[in-house]
């Protein structure tokens, strides 16, 4: 994204407001006219803008996506940026508000921090168990991947200095966290040369809902001429929209039935749960962070940082259509929280014209969760499962069999990257280096039956029916290099790069039933391998590794047609690597490749008022890598088969004038698979595709998750009031329909993801140092379907016609914010 250069003096003439139609109308035809130029003709010398004259341009952004700091427009990459300027002008405040305004990026949400992303379409589904394959996706926090696998840290974008989305596989400089493609967050760092400050507060009010409200503030302090450090800090209260309403369920098998009214009187089959509340979805965040900058000299410098946040998540996110519009009825109360804090040391410097990067960072992050899980208890307690009948207290009489999950995750990852760069001016440039990660995931998942009899529960874990123990570490070791060379200097560079790696991957623990409730199974206590006790839980029962070494390429042909115009071609290469089944009877998933040969452009246009970038490419998926609930709720992943997508990705940035500018993004994809999924391998792992009649998902079949278009537009008009600044502004995002899974009877009983259009406006005033800022996000409240999802397997919980009270299958829909009126104040010094 870019934007317009900084307030000039005043014209004698103002811009009217009444132009911006005539504008807008111009925007399309000058954008023909300037494509149509011929790179090759003389065009006419720019005149000189008249005394006083306010001069329409767009500013240089600068990435890092290369590991240089690069002007974007000079970058073969596709790379989309939200600068900081922008950030603030869109109001963004997390995950969410960002992703909308990236057409490359996709995304399925069950709350704050609980996200999963895909690029460019590569997008299988039901990622996000804690046992299933790692993310396609790298996210990173400055240096340091931030990447799990229950989805990335969802930071608080206040002082943000850009986010960067670079679309396509990075497995070159990346590595496996960016099988697909990675998304950057890089915060604004100290500055010496100056004190600085700002603050700012908000408050708005949410639609079928209540009032929320955000304080944020930074300071950055000069401590001496070479050294400052810069404190940040915020919190916010996000506004609950969601109702759980009262209702009851009764369980075919005891007769039970719960009720979640408030005023509930229990009796001998009615058990009163009192959880309904209104508006029972609301957020808090609270975060700081502190960074110290040190130029030790003209040449080294260090930078630490230290960023926490905690995120406490109530109620649910998701819609129970059954229920009504936004609205749920469960039995169980609700919550998850998010904690987290990274320590960071960069140290920079130069050996000789060589510069020496060393990133290290230590990322530790718990995430608890109390989820209502009485869904999957009914769905099961129908005929013929009858689950109800296998549910009883110490006296051998039924109870209520409903479930919820009590869940921890907690995680602990450090990197460490040091890279050589030789001076980019070099006609024969190269940057590479050696990295080394270690995340070790600790996972406790307890599935509880209030009342549950002692022999049934799994000893050592009152009322636990179900027991996951268990640790997971993954290994990343590589070395990597990029060597670019000028064939004809600022004209035509050629560009190699490649990636050896060596992945571990270990999972171990314990995971299932006690010997009383299931004394036949191949896993939990019946299936024990040692009869130690391991963390608390009775025993070991599942303990496998699993490595892997490999080699990632990269070509790339630069040609520079003028200094404000480029095209490039392309094919790098991206892996995600393989793991393990918790169930002892599947073999270990391999790593899954991603092929991409593309075609891109980068170009400025009249004297630097018009960009236009894009590309075109042809994305290659070998044995993809598909999670899926299996028996018992045990998530299972398999390679499924060979996927192809195609693509266009483009952006267009336009100072139509000084007054107004206007942004545009969008993406186009067919993505489908390019052999048939029959959902099981063969002996050596590799999916079987001839499987006539048993067909789970055809050749030819849309990948989830990805509509064929995604699109967005930006309008900013600003104008003088008096001597001080006033603007308005109009953000409109457009989503195709997606498929919710992948397989066809699957999503037959979810139901595809309707497409929708939302708009967001904005009017603001600026004088002095301080900005007055009035927004309505989602103007229309528009119910946006971002994922649908049921607490079991499909076929069960989201089977149509079983259950009277639910006609259709009991199916959740994840959606985004009703309309909400913010107001906010900020204040720079």
């Amino acid at each position: 994204m870019y934007r317009i250069r900084g307030r000039q003096p005043a014209p004698t003439r103002r811009t009217s407001l009444n132009r911006l139609p005539l504008a807008a109308a111009i925007c399309f035809a000058m954008s023909s006219a300037a494509f149509a130029q011929d790179a090759g003709q003389t065009q006419p010398p720019a005149q000189a803008p008249a005394a006083g004259q306010k001069v329409a341009t767009l500013s240089t952004v600068t990435v890092t996506a290369q590991k240089r700091t690069e002007n974007l427009q000079k970058v073969p990459i596709s790379i989309q940026v939200l600068g900081s300027e922008k950030i603030d002008q869109l109001h963004i405040a997390n995950f969410d508000d960002y992703v909308k305004y990236l057409p490359s990026v996709s995304y399925q949400s069950a709350g704050p921090g609980f996200s999963e992303i895909y690029m460019r379409g590569v997008a299988s589904g039901g990622d996000g168990n804690h046992s299933g394959s790692r993310p396609s996706v790298g996210v990173y926090l400055d240096e340091q991947p931030v990447t799990t696998v229950t989805g990335p840290l969802d930071i608080h974008m206040y002082d943000i200095a850009r986010v960067e989305v670079l679309a396509g596989p990075q497995g070159t400089l990346y590595g496996a966290s960016a099988q697909s493609g990675a998304l950057r967050i890089i915060t604004n760092k100290p500055d010496a040369s100056g004190f600085a400050a700002s603050y700012s507060a908000g408050i708005d009010s949410v639609a079928h809902g209540g009032i929320g409200h955000v304080v944020e503030g930074m300071v950055n302090l000069p401590i001496s001429k070479n050294a400052a450090i810069r404190l940040v800090g915020w919190h916010e209260h996000d506004a609950g929209y969601i109702d759980n309403k009262e209702g009851t369920r009764t369980f075919p098998v005891s007769g039970i039935t719960v009720s979640n009214a408030r005023n509930c009187t229990a009796s001998s089959l009615l058990v009163c749960m009192p959880a309904a509340k209104k508006n029972y979805n609301g957020n808090d965040i609270d975060g700081a962070r502190a960074a110290l900058k040190v130029d030790l000299n003209d040449d080294w410098s260090i930078n630490g940082t230290l960023m926490g946040q905690n995120t406490v998540a109530h109620g649910n996110m998701a819609t129970d259509p059954a229920i009504g519009d936004l609205a749920v009825t469960h039995f169980y109360p609700e919550r998850t929280s998010d904690r987290w804090w990274q320590a960071a040391l960069t140290l920079q410097g130069k050996i000789g014209n060589f510069d020496l990067t060393y990133a290290y960072a230590h990322l530790k992050r718990i995430q608890v969760e109390h989820n209502d899980y009485s869904d999957y208890s009914f769905w099961y307690d129908q005929l013929p499962y009858a689950y109800g009948n296998y549910i009883s207290d110490n006296n051998g009489a039924l109870i209520n069999p409903s479930q919820y999950i009590i869940g921890k995750d907690r995680y602990a990852m450090d990197s460490h990257e040091l890279r050589l760069a030789s001076p980019k001016e070099d006609r024969l440039r190269v940057v590479g280096g050696v990295f080394w990660e270690r995340s070790v995931h600790d996972i406790e998942q307890r599935y509880m039956i209030n009342g549950f009899a002692d022999s049934l529960t799994v000893p050592g874990w009152p009322n636990t029916i179900w027991l996951t123990e268990q640790v997971r570490t993954d290994r990343d070791e590589a070395v990597f290099g990029e060597l670019s060379y000028d064939f004809i200097p600022d004209t035509l560079t050629g560009t190699i790069g490649g990636r050896y790696f060596r992945a571990n991957n270990s999972l171990g623990g314990f995971y299932g039933f006690s010997a009383g409730y299931f004394p036949g199974s191949s896993y939990g206590v019946a299936g024990c391998i040692s009869p130690q006790p391991y963390r608390g839980a009775p025993c070991l029962d599942f303990d496998k590794n699993v490595k892997e070494t490999g080699s990632l390429g990269k070509v790339n042909l630069t040609w520079n047609i003028t200094p404000t115009k480029m095209v490039y071609v392309t094919r790098s290469e991206g892996y995600r690597p393989g793991g393990l089944n918790r169930r002892g009877s599947l073999p270990p998933y391999k790593s899954d490749y991603l092929t991409n040969y593309e075609f891109g452009w980068k170009t400025t246009w009249l004297d630097n008022r018009l960009s236009f970038n894009g590309s075109v490419f042809q994305q290659d998926w070998k044995d993809f890598q598909f999670s899926i609930l299996g028996a018992n709720g045990l998530t299972e992943i398999k390679n499924a088969n060979q996927a192809r997508i195609r693509g266009l990705e483009t952006e267009l940035n336009w100072a139509a004038t000084y007054n107004l500018q206007l942004s545009a993004g969008a993406a186009f994809y067919d993505a489908k698979l390019t052999a048939t999924y029959c959902g099981f391998t063969d002996a050596n792992g590799t999916p079987v595709t001839d499987c006539p009649g048993a067909e789970l998902a055809p050749k030819g079949t849309q990948l989830p998750v990805t509509p064929k278009f995604k699109g967005n537009l930006v309008a900013r008009y600003t104008f003088d009031l008096g001597e001080n600044e006033a603007y308005l502004q109009g953000a409109v995002v457009h989503v195709g329909e997606r498929k919710s899974d992948l397989r066809l009877l699957e999503n037959g009983l979810t139901g595809n993801l309707a497409a929708y259009t939302t708009m967001d406006v904005s009017a603001g005033f600026h004088k002095g140092g301080w900005t007055v800022d009035m927004y309505i996000n989602n103007l229309f409240d528009k119910r946006a379907q971002l994922y649908k999802y049921a607490e079991c397997a499909e076929a069960v919980c989201a089977a149509h016609g079983v259950v009277a009270q639910y006609p259709n299958g009991q199916v959740y829909t994840v959606t985004n914010q009703p309309r909400t009126i913010g107001l906010r104040f900020t204040q720079e010094f």
